[in-house]
């Protein structure tokens, strides 16, 4: 259940590191407007509260966070952004969500074509996928300390399931469950990596190792478009597998 959701996780790490921070700056910072339109308030707004914590986990600086919430609000003028979300197929019939927040929906609608095209995959009909997945609460730890024991307090917290890796502590939880269990940990002194209601999918695709690399580089290819926010997909990634795509990108 848990591989793509590890990938993602990785890439959102990456990202925060590297050259293109501005590009992931600029993700956020229509997250957090698309969110602040239903409240400026993140005690009263969870969805606003979710999107400045990923922003302040990507040390995005404050006066960012509030000019978006207050675009967000119309305290500030700006482009009208629209939150759509795609569905497709990868190479080899591997399902995907594909959630864009962009100022311009005919650019988003052909460059995540262009992309999926180019790379073996295909836009569907709406619907045609997204009854495959399910939104779950989903957090991850790293696992530096004692995954086992952090484990024990998420299910105690009132986690659904919790995958305990080499590397990775991840948490699902039910949408409703989700921000008690995170308080719950922070407040056990846990250190989040990630916090979010993510798309989970209720079955994997399992490819081999030359067929998930093409299915992960078309991932890579859609997350590095300006408009996608998030790519969802219900292909099994091994850690060995991951292990090598990664250490292929840094090469």
């Amino acid at each position: 259940m848990s591989g793509h959701s590890k990938w993602s996780t990785i890439k959102r790490k990456k990202a925060a590191k590297d050259a293109k921070r501005g590009q992931l700056f600029t993700k956020l910072i229509r997250e957090i407007t698309i969110a602040a339109r239903e409240g400026g308030d993140p005690e009263r707004n969870f969805k606003l509260r979710l999107a400045i914590d990923k922003a302040k986990m990507a040390n995005m600086p404050k006066e960012n966070i509030e000019r978006a919430i207050k675009r967000g609000t119309g305290e500030l003028k700006g482009r009208e952004l629209e939150e759509i979300t795609f569905e497709g197929y990868g190479p080899h019939g591997v399902a995907m969500l594909i959630q864009v927040l962009t100022d311009n929906r005919n650019r988003a609608v052909a460059d995540v074509r262009r992309v999926l095209t180019r790379k073996g995959g295909s836009l569907g009909e709406s619907g045609c996928v997204a009854w495959l997945f399910e939104p779950k609460g989903y957090i991850t730890i790293a696992a530096d300390s004692d995954p086992d024991e952090i484990a024990l307090m998420a299910i105690d917290a009132g986690a659904e399931d919790v995958t305990v890796g080499s590397d990775l502590v991840e948490v699902f939880t039910r949408v409703d469950d989700f921000q008690a269990v995170k308080e719950s940990l922070e407040r056990n002194g846990v250190t989040l990596e990630s916090a979010e209601i993510s798309m989970i999918p209720k079955s994997l695709t399992h490819l081999n190792e030359e067929e998930t690399i093409q299915v992960m580089e078309l991932i890579d290819a859609l997350e590095e478009l300006e408009d996608v926010k998030q790519v969802y997909s219900n292909l099994d990634i091994s850690d060995e597998i991951m292990a090598k795509y990664e250490a292929e990108a840094a090469g």
